[in-house]
């Protein structure tokens, strides 16, 4: 009953823009609990609207939704993982543009607004750019994980520098104790860590419009302030004091198994830079902002460029236009259709004009306080380049540097790749 509640308020706010029920289609990429929790979110709507909404989710949503589009029968709103897929869809003249003043609106009411723009803009099929994508329920990739009882045991304070978090580092080295946990094991997408940590690089060692360049590829991998990210990450995982077991174990390293050296005792290691969902794979038991916490993985002091956040998210488009399906999207701004969700857990927003205290439970709340911190937001990279390059040769070239190739030469090899790809 708790949507009907939700759904009163947000009637107010869309102003029975729907004259006329339709049925809504809504194809995404939930299943399970997920699909459950954001049928609550649709329910919403259908009450706020008087829309007949139905949501499918497939597990197989990406190869299922250019299928559709192709024959004519896509779902009136697709929700899109990646932004690489809606961008070539739009291209394609399958996406529908927003209402007009829904860039307008995101500028002023998501934190780092107009990197929620531009990473929903994209060409239409006569080549000029317009507003697909708006982004609902995200996660941070900025994050580093740690025990609080071993940080208070030793003394040591959570740095908000990059160059605190270096001086941290070698600290905890000249306590004779060993700062980091890296793996990069994945099965077959072995190296895919990495790549997180080289992007986070690039947003603190280069402008957001740099990183642009370099995702897009108009900036070679081959660059200098590409080499120069990559080489920001060795100084952390091809450094022997600073990664636990020596930084000839972090490629064979599982990533799921990587962060336990936090628990063990004495410890293993005292941080694991790792994305939101890392406490999945924790000991079982452990709580986290008691057992284990985080902190935002710091900007430079001295390069003046801000607090960017890499992350990922669920873009919603329309492929299939329709007034329903437009208010659908009106819904979306509404604070309620993120509260909705927020307080049933697993769920970040970069809204501003969310009540903080529906968060599930106090971390979440805390790790939404950083993305609402971000000057800049940033898709994860290699989710952005051709799958060649971001789920291919990226990925190798980081095991191959973690390995003690020079980064010159994973980089050429990166470089080679997408040449192929275009």
């Amino acid at each position: 009953m708790k949507h009907v509640m939700y759904a009163s308020v947000a009637t107010l706010a869309l102003s029975a823009a729907a004259a006329q029920a339709e049925q809504v289609t809504v194809f995404g990429p939930w299943l399970g609990p997920d699909q459950e929790t954001v049928e609550k979110v649709l329910a919403a709507f259908a009450a706020a609207s008087g829309h007949d909404v139905r949501y499918v989710g497939s597990d197989s949503f990406e190869q299922q939704i250019m299928v559709d589009a192709e024959a004519g029968s896509a779902p009136n709103v697709a929700v899109y993982p990646q932004p690489g897929l809606a961008s070539d869809m739009a291209g394609r003249g399958f996406l529908a543009p927003l209402a007009e003043g829904t860039g307008e609106w995101i500028r002023d009411n998501y934190a780092a607004g107009e990197s929620w723009v531009n990473l929903g803009t994209y060409a239409n099929a006569e080549g000029e750019k317009e507003l697909f994508g708006f982004f609902y329920k995200v996660d941070v990739k900025s994050l580093v994980w740690y025990s609080p009882e071993n940080f208070e045991d030793a003394g040591y304070e959570i740095p908000t520098t990059m160059e605190e978090l270096k001086a941290l580092s070698d600290q905890i080295v000249a306590d004779g104790e060993t700062p980091w946990c890296i793996g990069l094991g994945s099965g077959g997408a072995t190296g895919w860590p990495a790549t997180d940590w080289v992007e986070d690089m690039m947003l603190r060692t280069q402008p957001p419009e740099v990183y642009d360049m370099w995702v897009s590829n108009e900036m070679p991998f081959t660059d200098e302030k590409v080499l120069g990210a990559i080489e920001e990450f060795g100084a952390f995982a091809r450094n022997d004091d600073y990664v636990a077991g020596g930084a000839g174990v972090v490629a064979s390293t599982d990533f799921r198994d990587s962060p336990k050296g936090l628990f063990a005792s004495p410890p293993q290691c005292y941080m694991h830079r790792q994305a939101s969902f890392i406490p999945a794979f924790f000991p079982d038991g452990t709580e986290v902002g008691a057992d284990a916490d985080f902190f935002y993985f710091p900007a430079y002091a001295g390069k003046d460029l801000g607090t960017p956040v890499l992350g990922a998210g669920t873009l919603w488009a329309i492929t299939n236009d329709s007034q329903g399906a437009q208010d659908l999207i009106k819904f979306l701004r509404e604070p309620q259709a993120h509260e909705i969700w927020m307080e049933l857990g697993g769920f970040l927003t970069p809204h501003k004009g969310v009540d903080s205290s529906k968060f599930a439970d106090a971390p979440t709340a805390k790790m939404n306080e950083i993305l609402l911190g971000a000057t800049t937001f940033r898709f994860d990279g290699s989710d952005l380049m051709p799958g060649a390059v971001g789920t291919g040769s990226f990925w190798t070239a980081m095991v191959d540097y973690s390995g003690g190739a020079p980064a010159a030469e994973v980089a050429a090899d990166v470089q080679a790749s997408w040449d192929a790809a275009k």
